[in-house]
């Protein structure tokens, strides 16, 4: 490509999951459903655990975090792009173009890290249950949420800042529904190779750390698990890390899909629907398949609002 055709960028076109204005429409709407909900269910959630007394417990002071950080990178997201389908203009200017990416890396990083936090809880809590409060501390645990932060916030600066060396591009259209890195740099004039290795190196590394950890507390939970004897426990005990489980492959799988190759053999259609999955379907399925199947979680929610007719009763 030759260098008369790039040029400094001050707004970006995204183009979007579809051009055909009645499939748009459709997809409009979906998406809102599903933001309503999942606006609903994380909020609901992390004011449900911050209200009850009987959810103060380390699990569900990770779980409203992990509610906290959905809510907020689906809406760095989703409105936006709502805004764009709906609307006859696509565009996002540079400076927010950066900052949507720096946000939605930054929550996303941190996601990963508190899903891998929420294995280790789990398992202190399942192969040494008289010692879990002792050992998930309230300063611990604030530590350790902490920390899951700070890894999100640093490695999205790394890609921040690496990104904004860009000098030119050659197109400033985007064909993506948000501001993603791997787009962005596909359409840079320099060479980027250095930004799509430490993008690689990055993502892979996070991948790798917080899947040890997973899969070592899991495989320790599995072999406690198998050692009970009541059989009610195990149930119990399978439920809870199925659910676990089956939230942490789906994320990790379409994380490791997008981002953890050197160069992509895939179609930009596929990644837009992986991308749909972390970034939009996941964030409402996680309060149902970590905390609305839970019995502590409908008890509490059950007493507030019993608590709440009971005072409407008292001054109607």
């Amino acid at each position: 490509m030759g260098e008369e055709n790039c040029t400094t960028v001050t707004e970006f076109i995204l183009l979007g999951l579809s051009d055909v204005p009645e499939l748009r429409f459709f997809l409009s709407l979906l998406f809102l459903l599903i933001y309503g909900v999942t606006v609903l269910g994380n909020l609901g959630m992390t004011a449900l655990i911050q209200v009850s007394s009987r959810l103060h417990t380390p699990m569900y002071f990770f779980l409203s975090h992990l509610s906290f950080v959905d809510f907020c990178y689906c809406t760095v997201i989703v409105p936006k792009m709502l805004s764009n389908m709906l609307g006859k203009e696509n565009t996002i200017s540079f400076l927010g173009c950066l900052v949507q990416f720096y946000l939605f890396c930054t929550f996303g990083v941190t996601e990963v890290f508190l899903l891998a936090v929420m294995a280790y809880d789990r398992f202190v809590a399942i192969c040494n249950p008289l010692l879990y409060m002792v050992t998930m501390s309230r300063t611990l645990c604030v530590e350790l949420v902490s920390g899951c932060y700070l890894c999100g916030a640093v490695c999205s600066l790394i890609h921040l800042c690496l990104a904004l060396e860009i000098p030119s591009y050659r197109s400033n259209v985007i064909n993506h529904f948000f501001c993603d890195l791997p787009p962005l740099l596909s359409l840079a004039c320099s060479d980027v190779s250095v930004n799509e290795l430490v993008v690689f190196v990055v993502a892979t590394s996070n991948e790798i750390i917080t899947t040890v950890i997973i899969l070592t507390s899991y495989l320790l939970i599995l072999i406690t698990i198998l050692r009970m004897n009541s059989a009610a426990g195990r149930r119990k005990a399978f439920s809870t890390c199925a659910s676990h489980l089956t939230a942490i492959v789906v994320l990790q799988g379409t994380v490791l899909f997008t981002y953890c190759h050197p160069d992509s053999g895939s179609s930009v259609d596929t990644d837009k629907v992986a991308s749909v999955f972390y970034t939009i379907v996941i964030p409402m399925l996680n309060p149902l398949i970590y905390s609305l199947r839970n019995k502590d979680v409908k008890e509490a929610l059950r007493k507030m609002l019993g608590s709440k007719l009971l005072f409407e009763k008292l001054f109607s």
